[in-house]
């Protein structure tokens, strides 16, 4: 009965992976002929498209400009695409459907740039490094929420705790002209946050939807009123000095990668070793394992020997020290002032990304970038004024996500089994 079991599995895992590469082939062929019928066809023989290497203003690293005939270009990605299409059709990826997928929408973007640059110039690696700096509230945010819900308490009040914090950490910042005082005090004020709602959540067992929902009003209504009563009439406040921009020497001479990724705020480089750091923490230590199993078995747990309760605080009181960094981006890293809603809704996007990475501080980084690369991409496209709207180009990434928890191109994306799930202690 076992052995008919397993039997029967493991053939509907084939199928499942059959039908898989049969309609992530089909969409790959659907864009080769996107590429090739409202691309390729578009451009003229002579049309050429020019992409900028280098940064504008940045010395170091600087690359000569790229100019590619944009006819053929696109016809070579649009045949490339369909031999992949076909691929997957007649042989299968051998369980990599995903990895081409990943290489297909890589084939449409590019094909895009190059369609809105038709004999005009768009800055490449100005568009990868805004990417990066646009990235870091949401991928801090959606590691926030990755520490949170792995212990097992849901949290959607990142918005919250980075509009507190950005807050808090201009008053800070401008008071003492000092960008650490400043960062430690939003540290400090989205951690208070998120110890009233871990202690809603796990001492009074309140609905963790609602604790979070609480606390982004109160936040909102908070910042908003201080800001129109004191932060709009005193200056002083409202006037902080902001994080330099740091270059890593020998690395930061690199053609292109050098000004796009070590060339940057200290707040990239900041993000991206703290998604190394918890990488490292969650998978490959005692801690790690522990709050894992917390947030998927937390009787189990407890069983043996795991104190529920105390990992759970320590987590969403780690999230809150993670969320004031991505708060304090807004405010001490990208603006130097605080704006009412400056946020504009990063912390929910953040939670998009944490689940369209899986719950994985890796892949929901990568995930922060996509969104971010679509932000930039919208600003790009609306500078060179393409027929295509800003808009639609940021709803794209919300779109892939939907796509993957609809669980079309895989099986549908689950989060820590307890999440949400108060712990009553026997």
């Amino acid at each position: 009965m076992n052995m008919r079991s397993v039997t029967v599995e493991s053939s509907i895992h084939a199928r499942t992976l059959k039908v898989r590469d049969r309609v992530i082939g089909g969409v790959l062929i659907f864009f080769a002929l996107l590429v090739y019928l409202a691309f390729a066809a578009a451009a003229a023989p002579e049309t050429s498209s020019t992409f900028i290497m280098s940064r504008g203003g940045v010395v170091r690293g600087a690359m000569g400009d790229v100019v590619l005939p944009s006819r053929v270009v696109l016809t070579v990605v649009s045949v490339f695409l369909a031999v992949l299409g076909v691929a997957l059709f007649a042989v299968g990826s051998r369980g990599r459907s995903g990895l081409f997928l990943l290489i297909g929408g890589a084939g449409l973007v590019f094909s895009f740039l190059v369609f809105v640059s038709f004999d005009k110039r768009i800055n490449f690696a100005s568009l990868f490094n805004s990417a990066l700096t646009m990235s870091v509230p949401i991928s801090l945010g959606a590691l926030s929420g990755i520490l949170c819900e792995r212990s097992g308490i849901t949290n959607i009040a990142v918005e919250g705790f980075m509009l507190v914090a950005a807050m808090v950490g201009s008053i800070v910042g401008s008071v003492t002209k000092n960008i650490w005082a400043g960062l430690l005090a939003a540290m400090a004020a989205s951690c208070l946050l998120s110890l009233v709602h871990s202690w809603l959540s796990i001492r009074y067992k309140v609905n963790q939807v609602i604790s979070g929902t609480v606390i982004n009003i109160f936040s909102l209504g908070l910042t908003s009123y201080i800001s129109s009563m004191y932060l709009q009439n005193i200056q002083a406040l409202n006037k902080t000095p902001r994080f330099p921009t740091v270059s890593i020497p020998v690395l930061a001479d690199i053609p292109f990668f050098g000004p796009v990724f070590f060339n940057n705020s200290l707040f990239v480089f900041g993000m991206i070793i703290l998604v190394l750091i918890f990488n490292f923490l969650l998978f490959r230590t005692r801690w790690g394992l522990r709050l894992r199993a917390v947030g998927e078995h937390p009787k189990a747990a407890d069983t043996l020997g795991v104190d529920v309760f105390k990992t759970r605080y320590v987590a969403v009181l780690l999230s809150g020290l993670i969320a004031g960094i991505g708060g304090a981006y807004f405010s001490l890293g990208s603006v130097g002032r605080f704006d009412e809603g400056m946020t504009a809704g990063k912390g929910f996007i953040s939670l998009a990304a944490m689940i369209f990475g899986g719950w994985n501080p890796i892949p929901s980084f990568l995930a922060g970038v996509l969104f971010g690369f679509a932000d930039a991409l919208a600003s790009a496209v609306s500078i060179l004024g393409s027929p295509i709207p800003g808009q639609f180009i940021n709803m794209l990434p919300y779109v892939i996500t939907m796509v993957v928890l609809g669980g079309v191109v895989g099986k549908g994306v689950t989060g820590p089994a307890s999440a949400g799930i108060p712990y009553e202690k026997e």
